[in-house]
């Protein structure tokens, strides 16, 4: 009898166990762990206007929107220099209305750069509703200019300014403009740091380059494009320098061979509004660019990184299906391993408590031994 009461209680234990199971299988099936789907827009297109300090960043912006308003194109401008004292033009999006530069500064007592560094932080955990309020804009534009602070490397190098050129680069196209003081860049070893630094944008961004030799009122920029297609030409101009420096330069513009055949430069005057035309057409083009290679290069990036996601919650889920059905629903003590630790910690303070009353004891057997021999102990002791 006994053996016959105890099967079907077996039984409906494991029916019981199944229907878990299944319940929770349904359930997880529901759960969408699926790739996501995300909008892009050809239009507008970005161009984040980056350079050294003193380059004329601001004033060729500034020239931008002037060409933009008189030639009827529809321009949306973005500000993302916290430090900037006063604008030449009226920005759409400024950084200063949502960030306070000086107060960053007193309160994290951070220097100029800090303090810059630390608003652009701060703006990028809101850029999400930046890129929204463009989209609800997108078919009313045609062109979004960004002006980015002074200190290129506050940009370039930082996590900031890689989440503000990735949130633009997944959304719409985005052009990199790298302004180029040309009177300055007519030393080759300024000329080749230029392009040195304008390569390392290209690669850390994976965007589409124009190189804007700027101030060509003050000095032409035909040199710069001889020195870029005929490295002869480059050398001639070192002949006079014969250090370390002159060698260097001379090798890296061998190096440099590739990048200079697969990049678009203009020559541009902020000040006269020469080069607009140009400017803008080679802006075209590297759009047209994007989308043929650069887009490409972005989804395939995109896709696995959204497959290792979706691999990863699956994983965790597949932990959590074999858990509720090992524990049954039951509710489960987790150790954390805190509980060894503070037996351990009781272990080792009660046995330094027991070594210091044997050191107690020590001394008060040895107190005469000592009394009796100071003497010889304070001249066994060199200070």
């Amino acid at each position: 009898m006994d053996m016959d009461t105890e099967a079907p209680a077996s039984v409906a234990q494991e029916d019981t166990a199944n229907m878990d199971a299944d319940s929770i299988s349904a359930t997880m099936g529901k759960l969408d762990i699926g790739e996501s789907s995300s909008s892009f827009k050809k239009k507008p297109v970005i161009i984040i206007v980056v350079g050294m300090a003193g380059s004329g960043k601001t004033t060729f912006l500034h020239r931008l929107v002037c060409h933009t308003m008189a030639s009827n194109i529809r321009g949306y401008v973005m500000n993302l220099d916290p430090a900037v004292m006063t604008l030449p033009y009226g920005a759409n999006i400024d950084i200063r209305d949502t960030v306070r530069y000086k107060e960053v500064m007193k309160q994290f007592n951070l220097g100029p750069n800090g303090g810059i560094l630390t608003s652009l932080n701060l703006f990028a955990t809101k850029f999400d509703e930046v890129i929204s309020m463009i989209e609800k804009r997108a078919d009313q534009l045609d062109y979004v200019l960004v002006d980015t602070p002074g200190q290129i490397e506050i940009f370039t190098w930082s996590a900031s300014g890689a989440i503000i050129t990735e949130a633009f680069a997944s959304t719409f196209p985005t052009v990199v403009a790298y302004v180029v003081d040309t009177p300055r860049s007519a030393n080759p070893a300024t000329f080749m740091s230029n392009m040195l630094y304008a390569c390392s944008i290209l690669y850390k961004t994976r965007l589409p380059l124009v190189l804007v030799f700027n101030k060509t009122d003050v000095a032409q920029h035909e040199f710069a494009l001889e020195w870029m297609t005929d490295f002869e030409a480059f050398h001639a101009a070192l002949d006079s320098d014969h250090s370390y420096t002159s060698t260097l330069n001379r090798s890296l513009s061998l190096a440099l061979e590739e990048f200079y055949n697969n990049l678009r430069s203009v020559g541009v005057s902020a000040v006269t509004g020469a080069g607009m035309d140009a400017f803008f057409k080679a802006i075209e083009g590297s759009a047209q660019e994007y989308m043929e290679t650069y887009k490409t290069d972005l989804d395939k990036r995109r896709a696995e990184k959204e497959r290792l996601e979706g691999e990863r919650r699956k994983e965790n889920m597949d932990k959590l299906r074999k858990d509720m059905e090992k524990s049954g629903g039951e509710t489960v003590v987790l150790s954390t391993g805190l509980k060894d630790k503070s037996v351990e910690l009781d272990e080792d303070e009660e046995e330094g408590e027991e070594e210091e009353d044997d050191d107690e004891r020590f001394s008060e057997d040895g107190s005469d031994i000592i009394e009796d021999d100071e003497d010889e102990e304070i001249a066994s002791f060199s200070f």
